[in-house]
């Protein structure tokens, strides 16, 4: 069952009647579903209260089964959000469906596509990929596989990590790609900042941002240009030209990231 991202009130009024009536509730913080059983005063009595999460999904999930097995009813919530996207519950999800018990959702809030409905990007298509791996070469690995994605790309990210995501978008899909920061959605310092990647980075170095992040990135710009056509005019300004100033004279003609044309110069070289 899906919990607010931040306001209280952002519940549905049948995941409070789930609450009220379930036998015993499975969460991924237990302090957090405290705190939202008592503003909407819920009582808890002597029903179990279980914490379940990624890392001791494995030990938890055998108890949960047991409680199944002697038909109780079981509600499972993840902190904030809808359980399973970039969230604890898939397991659990499954192996309970698997085992033939009943399994539904109640849904409600979530961070993802609250984000996107506020970015002011194309809602018609989007790509949720949740967290970027944590070292720069699986991100940039990752990153390039994205790159061409002709929707909205929408991930999570830390905001110890940011930086380091940014640097790695604006090497790998251009400075000038429209994106999107949405901050502490749905609480009392919500934040939406948008720009070009270059712009948003500039902000980030400046600024440290804290909260809850969710950072969103328009389609690709069309140029018309594959790396081979760039390439092919890269070839002819580096018989000139040091790297670098071939790198801008080619990246300033046709509208296109420095870095991404630089990059490719890079490359051309090593081979």
């Amino acid at each position: 069952m899906a919990t607010p991202l931040g306001s209280a009130r952002d519940i549905t009024l049948r995941a409070l009647d789930v609450l009220s009536s379930c036998d015993a509730i499975a969460a991924e913080d237990t302090r957090s579903m405290r705190k939202l059983l008592n503003i909407h005063n819920i009582p808890i009595n002597d029903r179990p209260l279980l914490s379940y999460n990624d890392f001791n999904g494995d030990q938890v999930r055998p108890k949960i089964f047991e409680w199944l097995d002697r038909n109780m009813a079981v509600a499972y919530a993840s902190d904030a959000g809808m359980p399973l996207i970039a969230d604890p519950g898939y397991q659990l999800s499954k192996q309970a469906a698997d085992r033939g018990f009943y399994v539904t959702s109640v849904p409600g809030a979530s961070a993802c596509i609250t984000a996107l409905t506020l970015s002011g990007l194309p809602t018609d298509r989007f790509f949720f990929e949740g967290f970027l791996p944590v070292t720069k070469e699986k991100r940039r690995h990752k990153l390039k596989e994205l790159s061409n994605i002709h929707s909205t790309l929408i991930f999570y990210e830390s905001p110890k990590r940011l930086i380091k995501m940014f640097d790695d978008l604006v090497a790998i899909m251009g400075e000038n790609r429209r994106a999107v920061i949405a901050r502490e959605l749905t609480k009392k310092f919500e934040q939406i900042i948008s720009g070009t990647l270059a712009e948003l980075y500039a902000i980030i170095q400046k600024e440290q941002l804290k909260g809850e992040l969710v950072v969103l990135l328009d389609r690709p710009i069309s140029t018309g240009l594959t790396d081979t056509d760039v390439k092919a005019e890269l070839s002819v300004a580096l018989s000139k030209m040091t790297l670098k100033d071939a790198s801008n004279f080619v990246a300033a003609a046709h509208g296109l990231s420095k870095r991404y044309v630089y990059n490719l110069a890079l490359s051309m070289r090593e081979n």
